[in-house]
C-alpha cells in the first residue's frame, strides 16, 4: 500500500496500480446544486464513479463543468446535495483533507520556483517540504515518479516560465501525484497545447492511468480528448447531467437530440447513430 502523504516513512513507494473492478464507488454526487446570484451553474447533478475509473466531464464552455470540479475539490459549496468520497460524506471536509488534487487549466506552478531541488522549496518539493519529508525521503519518491512522467532530470533547474506547455503539464500532475490523492481532477489540461503536443500528452495521461489507475475527472469541451481518453463520458448541458455512459453508448443510444448533435461531429469513430 501506498505510504500515507502525511508522515513521511523511511522508504517510499509509488502509489501502486489500483485494479479497476467497477461498482466500487470512489466517488459519489447526489443532487449538487450550485448557484452564482441569478445564475445556477450547477443544477440537481447526480454522478458515480468507479475506483480506477477515467471519467470525462464534456460540454460546451459555460456549462457548470470547472464549477463542478472546484466543488469536489471542496473549492466551492454546493447550495445543495452530498459528496461522498470513498463512501465518506465530505460537504463540511476542507479541501486539504479530501484526498482530492485539482489541476487547473493554468496548470498554477510557482512561477519563481524551479521544477525539483530536493534540498529547497520548488514546483515538485514544496507539497512534501511542507508535511516534513525528509530530503532522501523527497528524492526516492520525485525521481521515479518524474521519470513515469517524462519529465528528464535536465528540466529539474528550469522555472515554468522556461519549459514547454506540455512540459508545464506533466510538472503539474507529478506535483499533484505527490499528495497520494484517492481522486484526480483535471480541468482542461489539455487546452494550451498545439496540436502535436496535445496528441502527445493525451498519450502520457492515458498511458499514466492505465499503469496506476488512479480515479481521474477531467473536464473538457473537445469531444477528441473525452473519445480518447475516457473510459466513461459524461454530458453536461447548462448545469444537468444529460447522459452518462461508454462513448459508443452515447453514440449508438442518445437520450436525446442534444446528445446525438454534440457527438454527430465525430462520425469517423465507427459508430453509427440509431
Amino acid at each position: 500500500m501506498a505510504p500515507s502523504p502525511r508522515c513521511a516513512p523511511n522508504r517510499i513507494e509509488l502509489p501502486r496500480p489500483l485494479p479497476y473492478h467497477g461498482r466500487v464507488q470512489n466517488l459519489v454526487l447526489r443532487n449538487i446544486g450550485k448557484r452564482f446570484g441569478s445564475v445556477t451553474a450547477v443544477d440537481g447533478f447526480d454522478l458515480a464513479v468507479d475506483q480506477g475509473e477515467f471519467l470525462v466531464i464534456i460540454g460546451e464552455s459555460g456549462c457548470g463543468k470547472t464549477t463542478l470540479l472546484r466543488i469536489i475539490a471542496g473549492l466551492e459549496t454546493p447550495d445543495t446535495g452530498e459528496i461522498l468520497i470513498g463512501g465518506v460524506p465530505v460537504n463540511d471536509v476542507p479541501p486539504g483533507q479530501r484526498d482530492v488534487q485539482l489541476i487547473f487549466q493554468s496548470y498554477a506552478l510557482w512561477p519563481h520556483m524551479r521544477v525539483f531541488e530536493d534540498r529547497k522549496y520548488a514546483n515538485l518539493t514544496l507539497p512534501l517540504r511542507i508535511r516534513k519529508w525528509s530530503v532522501g525521503a523527497i528524492r526516492e519518491l520525485i525521481r521515479p515518479l518524474a521519470a513515469a512522467l517524462n519529465i528528464e532530470e535536465r528540466l529539474f533547474a528550469r522555472k515554468p516560465q522556461e519549459l514547454s506547455a506540455g512540459q508545464q503539464q506533466r510538472v503539474a500532475v507529478a506535483r499533484a501525484m505527490t499528495t497520494f490523492p484517492q481522486i484526480m481532477l483535471m480541468d482542461e489540461p489539455l487546452s494550451n497545447l498545439d496540436p502535436p503536443n496535445r496528441r502527445r500528452v493525451r498519450a502520457e495521461i492515458r498511458a499514466f492511468h492505465k499503469e496506476q489507475r488512479l480515479t481521474t475527472l477531467l473536464v473538457t469541451h473537445n469531444l477528441e480528448d473525452a473519445l480518447e481518453l475516457a473510459d466513461r463520458i459524461a454530458l453536461m448541458h447548462e448545469g444537468r447531467m444529460v447522459q452518462v455512459g461508454t462513448a459508443e453508448n452515447l453514440m449508438r443510444h442518445p437520450a436525446n437530440e442534444h446528445v446525438k448533435d454534440y457527438f454527430r461531429v465525430r462520425p469517423s469513430y465507427g459508430v453509427p447513430f440509431q
